[in-house]
Protein backbone atom coordinates (compact mmCIF):
# COMPACT_ATOMS: atom_id res chain seq x y z
CA UNK A 1 0.00 0.00 0.00
CA UNK A 2 1.51 3.27 -0.90
CA UNK A 3 0.82 6.51 0.96
CA UNK A 4 -1.51 9.09 -0.52
CA UNK A 5 -0.53 12.76 -0.73
CA UNK A 6 -3.29 15.21 -1.71
CA UNK A 7 -2.74 18.66 -3.20
CA UNK A 8 -5.43 21.15 -2.18
CA UNK A 9 -6.00 24.85 -2.80
CA UNK A 10 -8.23 27.24 -4.70
CA UNK A 11 -8.26 27.32 -8.52
CA UNK A 12 -5.38 28.67 -10.59
CA UNK A 13 -2.66 28.58 -7.96
CA UNK A 14 -0.77 26.07 -10.12
CA UNK A 15 -1.70 22.75 -8.53
CA UNK A 16 -1.92 20.90 -11.85
CA UNK A 17 1.39 22.21 -13.18
CA UNK A 18 3.07 21.14 -9.97
CA UNK A 19 1.31 17.75 -10.06
CA UNK A 20 2.26 17.10 -13.70
CA UNK A 21 5.82 18.08 -12.94
CA UNK A 22 6.08 15.45 -10.19
CA UNK A 23 4.30 12.77 -12.17
CA UNK A 24 6.31 13.21 -15.35
CA UNK A 25 9.60 13.57 -13.60
CA UNK A 26 10.57 10.07 -14.57
CA UNK A 27 9.59 7.55 -17.17
CA UNK A 28 9.12 4.54 -14.98
CA UNK A 29 6.18 5.86 -13.08
CA UNK A 30 2.69 4.51 -13.24
CA UNK A 31 1.44 7.14 -15.60
CA UNK A 32 -1.30 9.49 -14.49
CA UNK A 33 -4.77 8.69 -15.70
CA UNK A 34 -6.30 11.06 -18.16
CA UNK A 35 -9.78 11.52 -16.90
CA UNK A 36 -13.21 12.54 -17.97
CA UNK A 37 -12.63 15.70 -16.06
CA UNK A 38 -10.48 17.99 -18.06
CA UNK A 39 -7.20 17.06 -16.49
CA UNK A 40 -5.05 14.34 -15.06
CA UNK A 41 -5.38 13.86 -11.37
CA UNK A 42 -3.94 10.67 -10.07
CA UNK A 43 -0.46 9.33 -10.46
CA UNK A 44 2.28 7.52 -8.68
CA UNK A 45 5.72 8.88 -8.17
CA UNK A 46 8.61 8.32 -5.83
CA UNK A 47 11.20 10.40 -4.11
CA UNK A 48 14.30 9.11 -2.33
CA UNK A 49 13.08 5.58 -2.99
CA UNK A 50 9.74 6.07 -1.27
CA UNK A 51 6.76 5.59 -3.54
CA UNK A 52 3.49 7.44 -3.00
CA UNK A 53 0.28 8.22 -4.84
CA UNK A 54 -0.37 11.84 -5.64
CA UNK A 55 -3.87 13.23 -6.00
CA UNK A 56 -4.66 16.64 -7.40
CA UNK A 57 -8.02 17.58 -5.97
CA UNK A 58 -8.39 20.74 -7.99
CA UNK A 59 -9.24 19.35 -11.34
CA UNK A 60 -12.34 17.68 -10.02
CA UNK A 61 -14.18 20.92 -9.66
CA UNK A 62 -16.04 22.05 -12.69
CA UNK A 63 -17.84 25.36 -12.70
CA UNK A 64 -17.34 28.90 -11.53
CA UNK A 65 -15.58 30.20 -8.45
CA UNK A 66 -18.75 30.53 -6.39
CA UNK A 67 -19.63 26.88 -7.00
CA UNK A 68 -16.04 26.18 -6.15
CA UNK A 69 -16.31 27.65 -2.69
CA UNK A 70 -18.83 25.05 -1.64
CA UNK A 71 -16.86 22.29 -3.36
CA UNK A 72 -13.47 23.21 -1.99
CA UNK A 73 -14.56 22.59 1.59
CA UNK A 74 -15.82 19.14 0.58
CA UNK A 75 -12.58 18.38 -1.14
CA UNK A 76 -10.37 19.55 1.66
CA UNK A 77 -12.44 17.47 4.11
CA UNK A 78 -12.08 14.51 1.79
CA UNK A 79 -8.35 14.96 1.43
CA UNK A 80 -8.12 15.10 5.22
CA UNK A 81 -10.07 11.85 5.54
CA UNK A 82 -8.27 9.93 2.84
CA UNK A 83 -4.72 11.25 2.46
CA UNK A 84 -1.66 10.65 4.64
CA UNK A 85 -0.23 14.12 4.03
CA UNK A 86 -1.60 17.32 2.51
CA UNK A 87 0.09 19.92 0.34
CA UNK A 88 -1.79 23.22 0.59
CA UNK A 89 -0.83 25.41 -2.34
CA UNK A 90 -1.16 29.21 -2.45
CA UNK A 91 -0.04 31.76 -5.01
CA UNK A 92 2.47 34.53 -4.23
CA UNK A 93 1.13 36.73 -7.06
CA UNK A 94 -2.33 37.13 -5.57
CA UNK A 95 -1.31 36.98 -1.89
CA UNK A 96 -3.73 35.66 0.74
CA UNK A 97 -7.35 35.48 -0.44
CA UNK A 98 -10.53 34.77 1.51
CA UNK A 99 -10.64 31.28 0.08
CA UNK A 100 -7.07 30.58 1.23
CA UNK A 101 -8.12 31.62 4.73
CA UNK A 102 -11.11 29.24 4.65
CA UNK A 103 -8.89 26.33 3.69
CA UNK A 104 -6.30 27.29 6.31
CA UNK A 105 -9.03 27.36 8.99
CA UNK A 106 -9.94 23.77 8.20
CA UNK A 107 -6.33 22.62 7.95
CA UNK A 108 -5.24 24.12 11.26
CA UNK A 109 -7.40 21.55 13.05
CA UNK A 110 -5.89 18.58 11.25
CA UNK A 111 -3.72 16.00 12.96
CA UNK A 112 -1.96 15.00 9.71
CA UNK A 113 1.16 16.61 8.23
CA UNK A 114 0.20 19.75 6.27
CA UNK A 115 2.71 21.51 4.02
CA UNK A 116 2.02 25.12 3.08
CA UNK A 117 3.53 25.68 -0.36
CA UNK A 118 3.82 29.14 -1.90
CA UNK A 119 3.92 28.74 -5.67
CA UNK A 120 5.26 31.00 -8.47
CA UNK A 121 8.23 32.19 -6.39
CA UNK A 122 10.81 32.56 -9.15
CA UNK A 123 12.85 35.57 -7.97
CA UNK A 124 14.15 37.20 -4.78
CA UNK A 125 11.44 39.88 -4.71
CA UNK A 126 8.74 37.22 -4.69
CA UNK A 127 10.56 35.25 -2.02
CA UNK A 128 10.24 38.37 0.19
CA UNK A 129 6.55 38.72 -0.66
CA UNK A 130 5.95 35.13 0.48
CA UNK A 131 6.48 36.16 4.11
CA UNK A 132 2.85 37.30 4.37
CA UNK A 133 1.70 33.64 4.30
CA UNK A 134 2.85 33.22 7.91
CA UNK A 135 -0.44 34.98 8.65
CA UNK A 136 -2.33 31.79 7.72
CA UNK A 137 -1.18 30.29 11.01
CA UNK A 138 0.21 27.09 9.48
CA UNK A 139 3.80 27.74 10.50
CA UNK A 140 6.71 27.53 8.08
CA UNK A 141 6.12 27.43 4.35
CA UNK A 142 7.99 26.12 1.31
CA UNK A 143 8.50 28.28 -1.77
CA UNK A 144 8.44 26.63 -5.18
CA UNK A 145 8.14 27.55 -8.83
CA UNK A 146 5.95 24.84 -10.33
CA UNK A 147 6.90 25.96 -13.80
CA UNK A 148 10.62 25.23 -13.52
CA UNK A 149 10.59 23.02 -10.46
CA UNK A 150 12.85 25.11 -8.19
CA UNK A 151 12.25 24.36 -4.50
CA UNK A 152 10.42 21.08 -5.09
CA UNK A 153 13.32 18.98 -3.82
CA UNK A 154 13.28 20.45 -0.30
CA UNK A 155 9.51 20.15 -0.18
CA UNK A 156 9.53 16.49 -1.25
CA UNK A 157 12.29 15.64 1.24
CA UNK A 158 10.04 16.97 4.00
CA UNK A 159 6.89 15.28 2.67
CA UNK A 160 8.53 11.88 2.35
CA UNK A 161 10.06 12.16 5.81
CA UNK A 162 6.61 12.89 7.28
CA UNK A 163 4.77 10.02 5.59
CA UNK A 164 3.84 7.26 8.03
CA UNK A 165 5.52 3.91 7.50
CA UNK A 166 2.86 1.62 6.07
CA UNK A 167 3.06 -1.72 7.78
CA UNK A 168 2.93 -4.39 5.14
CA UNK A 169 -0.12 -6.23 6.29
CA UNK A 170 0.25 -9.95 5.89
CA UNK A 171 -3.08 -11.20 7.17
CA UNK A 172 -3.38 -14.29 5.07
CA UNK A 173 -2.10 -15.30 1.73
CA UNK A 174 -5.54 -15.44 0.17
CA UNK A 175 -6.01 -13.69 -3.16
CA UNK A 176 -7.77 -10.32 -2.90
CA UNK A 177 -10.44 -9.49 -5.45
CA UNK A 178 -11.62 -5.88 -5.47
CA UNK A 179 -15.04 -5.02 -6.88
CA UNK A 180 -14.67 -1.55 -8.40
CA UNK A 181 -16.69 0.68 -10.73
CA UNK A 182 -18.62 3.91 -10.76
CA UNK A 183 -21.50 4.48 -8.30
CA UNK A 184 -24.73 2.60 -9.10
CA UNK A 185 -23.14 0.11 -11.47
CA UNK A 186 -24.37 -2.68 -9.20
CA UNK A 187 -21.27 -3.50 -7.15
CA UNK A 188 -23.25 -4.12 -3.96
CA UNK A 189 -25.89 -6.19 -5.73
CA UNK A 190 -23.15 -8.32 -7.30
CA UNK A 191 -21.54 -8.96 -3.93
CA UNK A 192 -24.89 -9.65 -2.26
CA UNK A 193 -25.81 -12.07 -5.04
CA UNK A 194 -22.53 -13.91 -4.54
CA UNK A 195 -22.77 -14.06 -0.79
CA UNK A 196 -26.47 -14.71 -0.89
CA UNK A 197 -28.72 -15.76 1.94
CA UNK A 198 -26.59 -18.85 2.45
CA UNK A 199 -23.70 -17.00 3.94
CA UNK A 200 -20.68 -19.07 2.97
CA UNK A 201 -18.40 -16.60 4.61
CA UNK A 202 -15.78 -17.42 7.14
CA UNK A 203 -15.40 -13.97 8.63
CA UNK A 204 -15.99 -10.32 7.95
CA UNK A 205 -12.79 -8.42 8.49
CA UNK A 206 -12.87 -4.67 8.50
CA UNK A 207 -10.25 -4.08 5.88
CA UNK A 208 -6.72 -2.92 6.36
CA UNK A 209 -7.66 0.09 4.32
CA UNK A 210 -9.61 1.94 6.90
CA UNK A 211 -12.86 1.58 5.00
CA UNK A 212 -13.05 -1.15 2.42
CA UNK A 213 -14.77 -4.18 3.83
CA UNK A 214 -13.04 -7.53 3.29
CA UNK A 215 -15.22 -10.59 3.13
CA UNK A 216 -13.58 -13.96 3.25
CA UNK A 217 -15.40 -16.04 0.68
CA UNK A 218 -15.29 -19.79 0.43
CA UNK A 219 -17.39 -21.61 -2.10
CA UNK A 220 -17.06 -24.15 -4.92
CA UNK A 221 -13.55 -24.81 -3.75
CA UNK A 222 -12.47 -21.16 -4.17
CA UNK A 223 -11.26 -19.22 -1.20
CA UNK A 224 -10.40 -15.54 -1.42
CA UNK A 225 -10.99 -12.12 0.11
CA UNK A 226 -13.59 -9.99 -1.58
CA UNK A 227 -12.94 -6.27 -1.18
CA UNK A 228 -16.15 -4.33 -1.49
CA UNK A 229 -15.59 -0.69 -2.35
CA UNK A 230 -19.33 -0.18 -2.64
CA UNK A 231 -19.77 -0.92 1.03
CA UNK A 232 -17.32 1.74 2.12
CA UNK A 233 -19.02 3.63 4.91
CA UNK A 234 -20.00 6.85 3.30
CA UNK A 235 -18.80 9.95 5.04
CA UNK A 236 -21.96 11.85 5.81
CA UNK A 237 -20.46 15.11 4.68
CA UNK A 238 -19.30 13.91 1.28
CA UNK A 239 -21.81 14.07 -1.52
CA UNK A 240 -22.05 10.72 -3.32
CA UNK A 241 -21.77 12.36 -6.72
CA UNK A 242 -18.29 13.67 -6.10
CA UNK A 243 -16.32 11.91 -8.79
CA UNK A 244 -13.17 12.53 -6.84
CA UNK A 245 -14.56 10.37 -4.07
CA UNK A 246 -15.17 7.32 -6.21
CA UNK A 247 -11.68 7.65 -7.67
CA UNK A 248 -10.18 7.97 -4.18
CA UNK A 249 -12.03 4.84 -3.09
CA UNK A 250 -10.96 2.90 -6.14
CA UNK A 251 -7.33 3.96 -5.75
CA UNK A 252 -7.09 2.41 -2.32
CA UNK A 253 -8.97 -0.76 -3.25
CA UNK A 254 -7.05 -1.29 -6.49
CA UNK A 255 -3.62 -0.77 -4.96
CA UNK A 256 -4.47 -3.40 -2.40
CA UNK A 257 -5.93 -6.06 -4.72
CA UNK A 258 -4.61 -8.90 -6.87
CA UNK A 259 -7.51 -8.92 -9.31
CA UNK A 260 -9.98 -6.09 -10.00
CA UNK A 261 -13.52 -6.90 -11.06
CA UNK A 262 -14.49 -3.77 -12.96
CA UNK A 263 -18.29 -3.60 -12.87
CA UNK A 264 -20.08 -1.44 -15.42
CA UNK A 265 -23.74 -0.76 -16.09
CA UNK A 266 -24.69 -2.24 -19.48
CA UNK A 267 -27.21 0.53 -20.06
CA UNK A 268 -24.54 3.23 -19.60
CA UNK A 269 -21.67 1.55 -21.40
CA UNK A 270 -17.91 1.70 -20.92
CA UNK A 271 -17.86 5.43 -20.22
CA UNK A 272 -15.09 7.77 -19.14
CA UNK A 273 -15.19 7.05 -15.45
CA UNK A 274 -15.15 3.28 -15.98
CA UNK A 275 -12.23 3.68 -18.34
CA UNK A 276 -10.40 5.69 -15.67
CA UNK A 277 -10.84 2.86 -13.20
CA UNK A 278 -9.79 0.27 -15.81
CA UNK A 279 -6.55 2.11 -16.64
CA UNK A 280 -5.88 2.67 -12.96
CA UNK A 281 -5.94 -1.11 -12.48
CA UNK A 282 -3.85 -1.70 -15.61
CA UNK A 283 -1.19 0.83 -14.59
CA UNK A 284 -0.98 -0.76 -11.17
CA UNK A 285 -0.37 -4.07 -13.04
CA UNK A 286 -3.38 -5.84 -11.49
CA UNK A 287 -5.37 -8.71 -12.96
CA UNK A 288 -8.60 -7.43 -14.56
CA UNK A 289 -12.00 -8.90 -15.36
CA UNK A 290 -14.66 -6.64 -16.90
CA UNK A 291 -18.21 -7.41 -15.73
CA UNK A 292 -21.03 -5.94 -17.80
CA UNK A 293 -23.88 -5.87 -15.27
CA UNK A 294 -27.65 -5.36 -15.82
CA UNK A 295 -27.36 -7.34 -19.06
CA UNK A 296 -30.96 -8.49 -18.52
CA UNK A 297 -32.10 -4.88 -19.13
CA UNK A 298 -30.52 -4.55 -22.58
CA UNK A 299 -32.48 -5.16 -25.79
CA UNK A 300 -30.57 -7.97 -27.50
CA UNK A 301 -30.34 -9.78 -30.78
CA UNK A 302 -28.12 -12.75 -31.64
CA UNK A 303 -24.96 -10.65 -31.94
CA UNK A 304 -25.33 -8.14 -29.09
CA UNK A 305 -22.68 -9.61 -26.79
CA UNK A 306 -20.11 -9.91 -29.58
CA UNK A 307 -20.61 -6.30 -30.64
CA UNK A 308 -20.68 -4.92 -27.10
CA UNK A 309 -17.47 -6.80 -26.32
CA UNK A 310 -15.85 -5.57 -29.53
CA UNK A 311 -16.69 -1.97 -28.61
CA UNK A 312 -15.07 -2.38 -25.17
CA UNK A 313 -11.95 -4.03 -26.63
CA UNK A 314 -11.58 -1.14 -29.04
CA UNK A 315 -11.41 1.29 -26.10
CA UNK A 316 -8.89 -0.71 -24.08
CA UNK A 317 -6.47 -1.42 -26.94
CA UNK A 318 -3.65 -2.40 -27.03
CA UNK A 319 -4.36 -4.37 -23.82
CA UNK A 320 -7.28 -6.35 -25.28
CA UNK A 321 -6.54 -9.74 -23.74
CA UNK A 322 -9.08 -9.12 -20.96
CA UNK A 323 -12.11 -11.28 -20.17
CA UNK A 324 -15.49 -9.54 -20.58
CA UNK A 325 -18.42 -11.28 -18.88
CA UNK A 326 -22.07 -10.33 -19.21
CA UNK A 327 -23.84 -10.72 -15.89
CA UNK A 328 -26.97 -9.76 -14.05
CA UNK A 329 -26.63 -9.39 -10.31
CA UNK A 330 -30.42 -9.30 -9.99
CA UNK A 331 -31.08 -12.64 -11.74
CA UNK A 332 -27.68 -14.05 -10.68
CA UNK A 333 -26.93 -14.77 -14.32
CA UNK A 334 -23.28 -15.83 -14.76
CA UNK A 335 -22.12 -14.39 -11.43
CA UNK A 336 -20.26 -17.61 -10.58
CA UNK A 337 -18.67 -17.58 -14.03
CA UNK A 338 -17.38 -14.13 -13.05
CA UNK A 339 -15.70 -15.55 -9.96
CA UNK A 340 -14.26 -18.56 -11.78
CA UNK A 341 -12.76 -16.18 -14.32
CA UNK A 342 -11.30 -13.98 -11.57
CA UNK A 343 -9.65 -17.07 -10.07
CA UNK A 344 -8.19 -17.99 -13.49
CA UNK A 345 -6.86 -14.46 -13.94
CA UNK A 346 -5.29 -14.64 -10.46
CA UNK A 347 -3.59 -17.90 -11.44
CA UNK A 348 -2.36 -16.31 -14.69
CA UNK A 349 -0.96 -13.39 -12.73
CA UNK A 350 1.01 -15.56 -10.32
CA UNK A 351 2.27 -17.98 -12.96
CA UNK A 352 6.01 -18.63 -13.04
CA UNK A 353 7.64 -19.91 -16.22
CA UNK A 354 10.91 -21.82 -16.24
CA UNK A 355 13.84 -19.98 -17.78
CA UNK A 356 14.73 -23.05 -19.88
CA UNK A 357 11.20 -23.17 -21.36
CA UNK A 358 11.29 -19.45 -22.16
CA UNK A 359 14.62 -19.74 -23.95
CA UNK A 360 13.60 -22.87 -25.88
CA UNK A 361 10.57 -21.02 -27.26
CA UNK A 362 11.89 -17.49 -27.66
CA UNK A 363 15.46 -17.81 -28.96
CA UNK A 364 14.45 -19.58 -32.22
CA UNK A 365 11.49 -17.23 -32.59
CA UNK A 366 13.68 -14.14 -32.18
CA UNK A 367 16.18 -15.57 -34.66
CA UNK A 368 13.40 -15.79 -37.28
CA UNK A 369 11.94 -12.38 -36.38
CA UNK A 370 14.78 -10.26 -34.99
CA UNK A 371 14.22 -6.65 -33.86
CA UNK A 372 14.61 -4.24 -36.82
CA UNK A 373 18.11 -2.79 -37.20
CA UNK A 374 18.42 0.76 -35.96
CA UNK A 375 20.92 3.22 -37.48
CA UNK A 376 22.66 0.25 -39.11
CA UNK A 377 23.14 -1.53 -35.77
CA UNK A 378 21.76 -5.03 -35.17
CA UNK A 379 20.21 -6.02 -31.86
CA UNK A 380 21.08 -9.51 -30.66
CA UNK A 381 18.89 -10.97 -27.93
CA UNK A 382 20.75 -13.72 -26.10
CA UNK A 383 18.68 -14.79 -23.13
CA UNK A 384 15.22 -14.48 -21.55
CA UNK A 385 14.04 -14.83 -17.99
CA UNK A 386 11.00 -14.04 -15.85
CA UNK A 387 11.70 -11.56 -13.05
CA UNK A 388 10.83 -12.51 -9.46
CA UNK A 389 7.97 -9.99 -9.13
CA UNK A 390 4.35 -10.50 -7.98
CA UNK A 391 3.10 -10.02 -11.56
CA UNK A 392 4.50 -11.25 -14.91
CA UNK A 393 7.57 -9.29 -15.96
CA UNK A 394 10.16 -10.60 -18.39
CA UNK A 395 13.71 -9.46 -19.07
CA UNK A 396 15.24 -9.96 -22.52
CA UNK A 397 19.03 -9.58 -22.35
CA UNK A 398 20.65 -8.06 -25.43
CA UNK A 399 23.60 -6.00 -26.65
CA UNK A 400 21.71 -2.75 -27.47
CA UNK A 401 18.57 -2.51 -25.30
CA UNK A 402 18.05 1.17 -26.14
CA UNK A 403 17.39 0.32 -29.81
CA UNK A 404 14.45 -2.02 -29.17
CA UNK A 405 11.28 0.00 -29.73
CA UNK A 406 7.74 -0.46 -28.40
CA UNK A 407 6.26 -2.26 -31.43
CA UNK A 408 8.82 -5.06 -31.04
CA UNK A 409 8.21 -5.25 -27.29
CA UNK A 410 4.49 -5.61 -28.07
CA UNK A 411 5.32 -8.39 -30.51
CA UNK A 412 7.20 -10.21 -27.71
CA UNK A 413 4.35 -9.59 -25.28
CA UNK A 414 1.85 -11.04 -27.78
CA UNK A 415 4.03 -14.13 -28.23
CA UNK A 416 4.20 -14.55 -24.44
CA UNK A 417 0.40 -14.38 -24.33
CA UNK A 418 0.15 -16.87 -27.20
CA UNK A 419 2.34 -19.47 -25.52
CA UNK A 420 1.44 -19.00 -21.85
CA UNK A 421 -2.09 -18.08 -20.84
CA UNK A 422 -1.89 -14.48 -19.49
CA UNK A 423 -5.49 -13.44 -20.10
CA UNK A 424 -6.56 -10.53 -17.92
CA UNK A 425 -3.04 -9.70 -16.78
CA UNK A 426 -0.77 -6.81 -17.83
CA UNK A 427 2.60 -8.27 -18.91
CA UNK A 428 5.79 -6.14 -18.79
CA UNK A 429 8.67 -6.69 -21.18
CA UNK A 430 12.05 -5.14 -20.35
CA UNK A 431 15.22 -4.99 -22.42
CA UNK A 432 18.36 -5.34 -20.34
CA UNK A 433 22.02 -5.02 -21.16
CA UNK A 434 23.57 -8.46 -20.98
Amino acid sequence: MSNIVAIVGRPNVGKSTFFNRLIQRREAIVDAVSGVTRDRHYGKTDWNGKEFSLIDTGGYVVGSDDIFEAEIDKQVELAIDEADAIIFMVDVESGITGMDEDVANILRRVKKPVFLVVNKVDNAKRAEDAVEFYALGLGDYYTVAGINGSGTGDLLDAVVAALPEKEEVVEDELPRFAVVGRPNAGKSSFINALIGEERYIVTDIAGTTRDAIDTKYNRFGFEFNLVDTAGIRRKSRVKEDLEFYSVMRSVRAIEHADVCLVVLDATRGFDGQVQNIFWLAERNRKGIVILVNKWDLVEKDHKSTKEYEKAIKKQIAPFTDVPVIFISAMTKQRIYKAIETAVEVYQNRTKKIKTSTLNEIFLPLIENYPPPAYKGKFVKIKYVMQLPTPQPQFAFFCNLPQYVKDPYKRFLENKLREHFEFTGVPVSVYMRKK
